[in-house]
């Protein structure tokens, strides 16, 4: 520590007091020396060895030529320990003379202090005058006031009453403030802050616009007259020019014999091996709509599966907190619908599906497209029957434009507007009608259903039905059809179709209602319907009773495969009528003659609000202790989304291949692998907020992004990026719904958060895989299973 004589000693309390030198009795800190015989040191080493206090230093003191050493209290730890030894002669005399002297200059200051204390006489220099002036003194008289009362008065009573103090001008004065003009307080100085600025003008123009018109020019070819035709003909200045550049023609027109001199060399170079082939999509159309779409976001889009061109999408409102405060005139803010809109006339709709509330997922059915169900906000499930609307949607023709099917693919002719045929048109365009408005033909109860929104519906295959326990037998009536809803209030309901009895019943009902009322179709109520859940799943941990919250759901055997070949059945013709209640609970079909099912999976996939993913089991077992149905698997909870999963659909080429996508990742999952997904993405910059799979290519899928964003991942060329993106709309992604409307031509609508639905062509890149693509897919897939185990 700078002192090479001296050595830090921790001395414990015995030994202490065996050297007589124990802390604040024996030695302070003013008094810290002390001196121990060398012998009596040695002595201790000998008898305690290794257990003594001054072994550490046994060599210093062994090696120390004087009789005594001195060690030093050190109170501060100034040395690191609470004693140290001073190990020569002359640090020792030293440290013993300073402390002398500090004892002899310590006397010396103390009598000084002694002798200061003697006081002086006050000398009075003329202070006490300015005190004198300083000091205040009453000099006016002070003025005495004596109260008194009449002796009788004391303890006599008092009567109060309620008096206005401005009526009595003795017993009520003002003292209003007022400026004295012969007192006033000039200002010397004061602080402000100053900050220079440029010089501000406010101006404003505008512009002037017209109203945009419609405009044509005519024009016709300039030709000469016979006699010019002559002249020129006849000229000795064409002749010559004939003469000269004639062998130059001959070698040109020989040239373009031999040789294309319009091939494209470089273009040409990028049909090799090494050249990348063109990806896009192609904006083919797009479609809104002022009265239903204005200020609302597209929540779901389908293809019609059988009739071409024509599509369905719903909307729903993002209200504010205001809105969703004060629900009371909602239904006169806008109309739920599900709108129907054909390729060849995007101007007119073509069906307009009226719901109680708005819609957030809809799905046509695998047997009969005319049969579409849909959840809404309210946790409702509705049903619509268009076959009434079947040959309508198929006859749907453009205005003024010719259709010309080659191929199997569809040209629209451009019509120009011209001034002469403007009003024509506009004639054209009066003279449509409304799209035809269509009720649903049956809705849910509210009691019985979801209490949040209904966020997926999902039709079960038609081969199997599901029975009250969770049980699947055969389905030997093919039009008996059942469907699934999820919702985040953590439930998943079964639910099986109402009879035409019921549904007849519904809209007697409801037009009856209606006409009661007087109130227009747009504002009036649904009734109290009876239309209950077969099965309630409740999604939640055995163990910590850990709720989840389905936003999605998805099933192995879910591969819809819709019938094109001849016209489709009617609702009607679905199930033969049953003399029931319409206000009865529905009832699923005996099973008692039914075959049991055991090679259909029922095993699911959910993804909840928080991200999560879980695969679980509908089928149910009775409890032994509580005889209520359970699920016989635990439930498998898988956590990588950090925001609300907004896609989980299985692969159309592998069954038990499933992708999701929420918050800024995705991930693929196999079915039965239990370590986690097989592939997933890394966070990126912005949020994934919509997805679906390629319908010809195994290894394609499509991404949107909440900067309006579409990317394409291609699995053979690249994992870890997307092989290709490309920018749609300028607002965020909120549904993706692929088509193949013939082996050359496939779509992709895409909708946005503006209520603008854009139909992309897909090009033959996209479209068209390889000989071994689903071979090579497969292997990556085995590849990816056999790394995680």
């Amino acid at each position: 520590i700078g002192h090479p004589e001296i050595f830090p000693l921790l001395l414990t309390a015995n030994t202490q007091k065996i050297f007589n030198c124990r802390a604040d009795e024996d030695v302070t800190e003013e008094n810290c020396f002390k001196c121990i015989k060398k012998e009596d040191i040695i002595q201790d080493l000998k008898t305690r060895a290794n257990t003594s206090d001054f072994h550490p230093l046994k060599k210093v003191i062994l090696e120390y030529p004087g009789e005594e050493l001195l060690v030093v209290f050190d109170p501060k730890f100034q040395y690191g320990q609470n004693f140290y030894i001073v190990a020569s002669e002359e640090a020792k005399e030293n440290l013993l003379k300073l402390s002398a002297t500090a004892k002899e200059t310590g006397e010396t200051e103390e009598n000084r202090e002694e002798t200061l204390e003697v006081h002086k006489a006050w000398v009075s220099l003329g202070s006490e005058k300015e005190v004198d002036e300083e000091s205040v003194k009453e000099r006016d008289t002070k003025i005495k006031y004596k109260i008194s009362r009449v002796r009788r008065k004391f303890g006599a009573p008092i009567t109060f009453t309620d008096k206005n103090a401005s009526d009595d001008k003795d017993s009520y004065a003002e003292c209003k403030s007022y400026e004295d003009n012969t007192f006033s307080i000039k200002m010397i100085e004061r602080d402000v802050g100053v900050q220079t600025v440029p010089k501000v003008r406010e101006t404003s123009t505008q512009t002037k616009w017209t109203y945009p018109k419609n405009a044509s020019t005519q024009y016709y070819t300039r030709q000469l007259s016979n006699e010019a035709k002559a002249e020129t003909l006849s000229s000795e200045t064409l002749k010559e020019f004939l003469t000269a550049v004639h062998i130059r023609m001959e070698i040109a027109l020989q040239q373009n014999e031999i040789m294309d001199v319009f091939f494209d060399d470089w273009k040409a170079l990028a049909e090799d091996e090494d050249g990348k082939p063109e990806v896009y999509l192609k904006v083919y159309q797009s479609f809104t709509d002022v009265q239903y779409l204005k200020n609302r976001t597209i929540s779901c889009v389908r293809w019609h599966p059988t009739i071409y061109g024509i599509i369905a999408l719903s909307a729903r409102e993002q209200p504010s907190y205001e809105e969703q405060v004060n629900l009371s005139n909602k239904s006169l803010l806008h109309q739920s619908v599900i709108l129907l809109l054909s390729f060849f006339d995007p101007i007119c709709l073509q069906l307009v599906l009226k719901a109680p509330e708005d819609i957030y997922c809809f799905q046509f059915s695998p047997s009969d497209p005319n049969i579409i169900a849909g959840g809404c906000v309210d946790g409702q499930v509705v049903l619509w029957d268009i076959s009434k609307h079947e040959e309508k949607l198929q006859s749907a023709k453009p205005v003024a434009d010719e259709i010309t099917d080659s191929s199997e693919a569809c040209h629209i002719q451009i019509v120009f507007v011209t001034e002469c045929n403007t009003q024509s048109i506009l004639d054209v365009y009066e003279q449509r009608k409304e799209p035809p408005l269509v009720r649903h033909c049956a809705a849910s109860s509210i009691l019985y259903s979801n209490k949040k929104p209904a966020t997926d519906v999902q039709w079960l295959p038609c081969n199997s039905v599901v029975d009250q326990k969770g049980g699947t037998s055969e389905n030997r009536d093919e039009n008996y059809l059942q469907l699934v809803t999820c919702s985040p209030d953590c439930s998943i309901l079964f639910w099986d179709i109402p009879s035409i009895e019921h549904r007849q019943k519904f809209l007697s009902e409801k037009i009856k209602e209606e006409k009661r009322s007087y109130m227009p179709p747009d504002t009036d109520e649904d009734l109290d319907l009876s239309w209950k859940p077969l099965i309630k799943i409740n999604l939640h941990e055995r163990d910590t009773n850990t709720e989840y919250g389905p936003t999605r759901i998805s099933f192995r055997e879910l591969q819809y495969r819709y019938k094109t070949s001849g016209k489709a059945k009617s609702l009607s013709a679905l199930r033969a009528p049953v003399k029931e209640s319409p206000y009865t609970e529905m009832s699923a079909s005996s099973s008692k003659n039914l075959e049991v099912l055991e090679n259909i999976s029922t095993n699911f996939f959910v993804g909840n609000e928080d991200g999560e993913v879980v695969y679980s089991d509908w089928k149910m077992k009775i409890d032994t202790n509580s005889k209520k149905p359970v699920s016989q698997k635990q439930s498998q909870k898988y956590t990588l989304h950090t925001e609300t999963i907004n896609t989980l659909q299985n692969s159309p080429f592998f069954k038990d291949i499933f992708l999701s996508i929420g918050g800024q990742k995705f991930a693929i999952w196999k079915e039965g692998v239990t370590n986690g997904p097989i592939l997933q993405s890394s966070c990126s910059a912005g949020r994934y907020t919509a997805g679906q799979w390629s319908l010809t290519r195994p290894g394609v899928f499509f991404i949107g992004r909440d900067n309006g964003n579409i990317d394409i991942w291609d699995l053979l060329k690249k994992t870890h990026e997307p092989s290709h993106f490309q920018n749609i709309s300028k607002s965020v992604i909120t549904f993706i719904s692929p088509s193949t409307a013939s082996a050359e031509q496939h779509f992709l609508a895409v909708s946005d958060d503006l209520g603008v639905l854009h139909i992309l062509e897909i090009c033959q890149t996209l479209c068209h895989p390889s000989s071994n693509e689903h071979a090579s897919v497969l292997d990556y897939f085995e590849r990816e299973v056999k790394y995680l185990k």
